[in-house]
């Protein structure tokens, strides 16, 4: 009997780890899957022969990938989300900002959360198995994402680069001048609170690659007042979030205003020689939703330079179809100009999109169904990010 039993816990034992092991295997995939749907017709969206010629010839950019969240091979062509390097590449982009996600609030909503919220990236690192330094550090977990982009950029230089430095980007459009099929990364953060408090932790950040920064995310953090913060209006800027901006400013930083408070853009808009970007949006005007910053605050950005990346998801262009991003993208253009808009798909964000990296010809074909001219075309989809990035990062 003893022996039988003992066989039985053996067996039960077995199953356990197996049910484990599975779990693991299969779970983050499932939540990604769920999380991040790909919302292509069957038969495509359709694309003229005149519409990807054009799209063949752009540089296109792009400033908000999440890709880095959800630990898969960057390298390799996923069955689930919207970027890696193969599709990215298929669609011709040339400069992919990957931005690293550390912590979001559970039931996160556009009009208020609190900072005091259980967290939604915890428990996905721990499932993921990522380095138990990056468990309970907001800090370490921004250092493993970044470090899994290096690892694959080291590992195919001839698909995948870093942008650090302006010589680095011009090396990456020289090559894809050239006929090299290469993306340039550019590393950024979703949100200022890896800095956990510490400036110091800027220079850390800073010399691991990060060259964008949002202040904020779904919360008010250490910077200052989120757009979806505590009261639903968010705080302007911290005397710790001046800090950083003019940190930010001297090190040839993108500082990136998504999520931030009405009062915290307007401070940093005060700040000289402030030049904030507005990374992942749509327009207000256009459509109402609470995610998108007020269109006056959008305007004083672009007036100081910066660029506004319009959103492919449904939350801020009030549809799902590519047709309904060019519209978006057109009330931009109406709003602040053509040399202030550009593209920021948000994708891999936890939002579903009409169309992935590889098929972003979409796109180009609706721009031109909505009129825009190729040189227009040509400024949106990347020709106003390369040009702000060459101004803006680091001269190495």
């Amino acid at each position: 009997m003893v022996a039988m039993l003992k066989r039985i816990f053996a067996a039960v034992a077995v199953l356990v780890v197996l049910a484990a092991a599975a779990f693991l295997v299969f779970a983050p995939g499932y939540v990604e899957r769920g999380l991040n749907p790909l919302r292509i017709p069957v038969d495509g969206w359709p694309v003229s022969a005149e519409a990807r010629a054009l799209h063949d010839r752009l540089v296109i950019g792009d400033w908000h990938s999440d890709a880095l969240l959800w630990d898969r091979d960057i390298l390799d062509r996923a069955d689930r989300g919207h970027t890696d390097v193969p599709r990215l590449l298929d669609g011709n982009v040339a400069v992919q900002v990957f931005t690293t996600v550390t912590k979001s609030p559970r039931g996160q909503n556009y009009d208020q959360n609190s900072t005091d919220a259980p967290d939604n990236i915890t428990p996905l690192f721990i499932g993921q198995l990522r380095p138990v330094r990056s468990w309970f550090s907001l800090r370490e977990r921004a250092l493993v994402q970044a470090e899994a982009l290096a690892r694959a950029a080291e590992a195919a230089p001839d698909r995948l680069r870093l942008i650090r430095t302006r010589a680095d980007l011009q090396a990456v459009l020289d090559a894809r001048a050239g006929g090299q099929r290469v993306l340039g990364a550019v590393l950024g953060s979703e949100g200022g609170h890896p800095l956990e408090g510490e400036i110091g932790n800027l220079d850390v950040l800073y010399d691991a690659g990060f060259r964008l920064m949002g202040l904020t995310h779904f919360f008010d953090n250490e910077l200052g007042g989120s757009l979806h913060g505590e009261g639903g209006t968010g705080a302007g800027l911290s005397d710790f979030g001046r800090q950083v901006v003019e940190g930010m400013i001297e090190r040839g930083m993108v500082i990136d205003l998504a999520h931030a408070s009405p009062l915290m853009v307007q401070d940093v808009l005060a700040i000289p020689d402030a030049r904030p970007v507005l990374s992942h949006t749509g327009i207000r005007g256009h459509c109402g939703s609470h995610r998108n910053l007020d269109d006056e605050l959008v305007r004083q950005i672009a007036s100081k330079g910066g660029v506004i990346g319009i959103g492919f998801w449904s939350d801020v262009v009030c549809g799902g179809t590519p047709a309904h991003i060019a519209e978006s993208i057109v009330a931009a253009i109406a709003l602040v100009g053509e040399d202030h808009v550009s593209l920021g798909s948000d994708y891999d964000g936890s939002v579903g999109v009409p169309f992935d990296a590889a098929h972003l010809a979409a796109l180009t074909q609706a721009l031109l169904d909505q009129g825009l001219s190729e040189a227009q075309i040509a400024k949106v989809m990347g020709g106003n990010m390369i040009r702000y990035l060459s101004e803006t990062l680091p001269e190495g």
